[in-house]
């Protein structure tokens, strides 16, 4: 009789789904989009962040569905615009979500009607998250760990776009803030746009934290508010454009030669 195969411990399942192979799990996160990213040249995104419950037709007393509506828009503009400026310097960028239903669906969805790849970032989580039919199949990945996710988010971001949503767009929105008041982004100069005024005056009271002296009157120049596609379009293009443009110094200066 002859003995059972036994598996190397990098094929054992049992072993990879334990505790102790959290860290090679942890890794794997780390390493495997790294090696897809860079095989498909994807370097630079521009992150949109916002509510998965948001559809395009359901109707309600807020007419949520206009927020789909933006926001497919000005991923559509944002992606034709990435492939004007990678024509003139080489460099361009692609829209990146979370990869779910909602406000990410549409972002994917108006970056493929400008025939572009575009980026999911899908978790694994009980409810409400499935990757949308929008995503490039080669750039649709799928996390287990919420932090390696959001290490994606921001580690390729060259704009940080925000419509409104509920606790998870709430906690990937004041991450990002965090990350560049504290400068622990290296791109401190990251734009992070916020769609519609008065949704994010009347949640927050930002006036209320300078207030009280828990932020600087500066920290709110970390946020630009906007009502329209347009007005959105007229305030990132530029510092797209000069991000893209000077890229390479930025690569030079973190790994010279």
């Amino acid at each position: 009789m002859k003995d059972p195969k036994i598996p190397k411990a990098f094929d054992n399942p049992c072993f990879l789904h334990s505790r102790e192979a959290r860290t090679i799990r942890i890794l794997s996160e780390y390493l495997e989009p790294e090696k897809r990213f860079e095989e498909l040249n994807v370097f630079h995104s521009v992150v949109f962040f916002g509510s998965a419950r948001i559809r395009p037709n359901k109707k309600n007393k807020h007419n949520l569905s206009k927020y789909y509506k933006a926001a497919e828009e000005f991923a559509y503009r944002l992606a034709l615009f990435s492939k004007k400026i990678e024509e003139e310097t080489g460099n361009g960028f692609y829209i990146c979500t979370g990869g779910g239903p909602g406000i990410m669906e549409a972002a994917n969805k108006g970056a493929s009607r400008a025939d572009d790849l575009t980026i999911g970032l899908n978790i694994s989580i009980p409810f409400e998250q499935q990757p949308n039919n929008y995503i490039s199949p080669e750039l649709n990945f799928q996390f287990h760990y919420f932090f390696m996710r959001k290490l994606w988010f921001l580690y390729q971001a060259r704009a940080i776009v925000v419509f409104p949503g509920g606790f998870g767009t709430l906690d990937e929105l004041f991450e990002t803030l965090t990350l560049v008041q504290t400068r622990k982004l290296d791109n401190m100069n990251i734009p992070i746009l916020l769609y519609d005024k008065k949704f994010w005056r009347d949640l927050i009271n930002f006036d209320k934290l300078i207030d009280y002296g828990l932020i600087s009157p500066d920290d709110l120049n970390l946020i630009c508010f906007f009502d329209t596609v347009e007005e959105g379009l007229e305030y990132l293009m530029p510092r797209l454009q000069k991000v893209m443009k000077n890229v390479h110094l930025y690569y030079e200066m973190k790994f010279p030669i």
